[in-house]
């Protein structure tokens, strides 16, 4: 893709970010917006902690633990062991640089500033020349219907390991979030050149950003391309529960399914080369592509495909 203006990207954690980096390294400085979904964030040990918007800031940043895909490269755990001595919660593991993180955002927060305000500030000491958003500064909690009753996103994930069954998804908040401002007038700018659907959970990473209110009805209406990528290669997610949870909810667990739930959203769908270049029943462009991206050049690589992609197919 070539040309003036800028991407935007919706992103969840570890999947999403990679693929952002790929896309901040081959734009222009300044040329690329991430939109992340806050629907994870919740509060632990009185802390406001916000799971893919700090992924995607160590990610973008260069000090992300290429091991777990989340938390600080060369990270300390002194907080935790001495939390745990005294008998605190341990479940969701906080190191001491991390730990930097939500203290800082919890007192700005608590004196007012609002979290796109904090996240700005971050990513520019940090050294991040791509922006990054939350998907809207009001609070929206994804919460999940499972086989042992109504359970808040982190004890799923996190306290439970995704262990029970989902049932039923639901963003408590999103019909009255407003969409972040500068998200919102992105979605309307002439200078958009491309939306990119990253290969983030469609379901609990994807879903909470259009469950804000208009953001949907704004993406149909962009007046640029827009790009997902799979995150389901083989009938098999990456990383995270996407393939267990497209299962228990009677969805095929398969790239072709991803591409009907963006159905009507999307002009392009990346896939894995393992999937083929046509998909049955899926009504959209398909391009088929290496999607694994296990190191800085497969995230460049994608990156350039993506863009590819979107420069055929403008709206």
């Amino acid at each position: 893709m070539t040309g003036r203006g800028f991407v935007l990207a919706l992103s969840g954690g570890i999947g999403g970010a990679k693929l952002a980096l790929g896309l901040c390294r081959v734009l222009p400085p300044g040329a690329l917006t991430v939109v992340a979904n806050t629907g994870d964030d919740f509060t632990h040990l009185g802390l406001s902690i916000s799971p893919d918007l700090d992924t995607l800031l160590y990610t973008l940043a260069g000090i992300d633990n290429p091991a777990t895909g989340w938390g600080r490269r060369d990270e300390s755990w002194t907080f935790m062991a001495a939390l745990e001595t005294l008998g605190g919660e341990t479940w969701f593991r906080l190191g001491d640089g991390d730990l930097a993180t939500h203290v800082e955002r919890t007192r700005r927060l608590r004196a007012g500033e609002s979290l796109s305000s904090i996240t700005d500030d971050f990513r520019r000491r940090l050294g991040i020349t791509a922006r990054l958003l939350p998907m809207s500064d009001d609070p929206v909690r994804t919460r999940l219907l499972t086989d042992e009753g109504w359970l808040d996103f982190q004890d799923y994930f996190v306290r439970r390991r995704c262990a029970p069954a989902v049932r039923k998804i639901v963003f408590e908040g999103a019909a009255a979030a407003r969409p972040q401002p500068q998200f919102r007038a992105a979605l309307a700018d002439d200078d958009l050149r491309l939306v990119v659907i990253c290969p983030s959970n469609p379901l609990i990473s994807i879903d909470p950003i259009l469950a804000v209110a208009g953001v949907r009805d704004a993406l149909k209406a962009c007046p640029a391309p827009v790009v997902a990528v799979s995150p389901i290669i083989a009938g098999r997610a990456v990383k995270g529960p996407t393939a267990k949870m497209m299962a228990e909810l009677g969805l095929p667990v398969d790239a072709a399914a991803v591409a009907r739930h963006y159905a009507g959203l999307i002009d392009c769908f990346i896939v894995d080369e393992a999937d083929g270049p046509a998909l049955d029943g899926v009504e959209v462009a398909t391009v088929a592509a290496r999607t694994l991206m296990e190191s800085m050049a497969d995230r460049e690589t994608l990156a350039r495909v993506v863009l590819n992609a979107a420069g055929a197919r403008q709206r």
